[in-house]
């Protein structure tokens, strides 16, 4: 990957700093897809087979937020 070392040989302190920037925005997009999705009216195993994950882990995840958000959520 381009610049991957660049950003390594600058020291741990900044690479580590970067794999934490970049896990939250990953959680924030996946967090804005996932609502997206559950909004447009898509089930738990489709969403978890998008993210390729299992429907029980994209469910505990997720569920309570978008309740709280007031999606309306599927069963199955």
């Amino acid at each position: 990957m381009p610049g991957v070392e660049n950003s390594v040989s600058q020291g741990p302190t900044d690479g580590l700093a970067a794999v934490a920037a970049l896990r939250r925005l990953a959680d924030q997009l996946e967090d804005a897809a996932v609502e997206q999705a559950m909004r447009a009216g898509w089930s738990w195993p489709q969403v978890a087979e998008a993210l390729g994950v299992t429907r029980q882990a994209v469910h505990k995840k997720h569920a309570k937020r978008l309740i709280a958000a007031g999606v309306t959520l599927r069963r199955r």
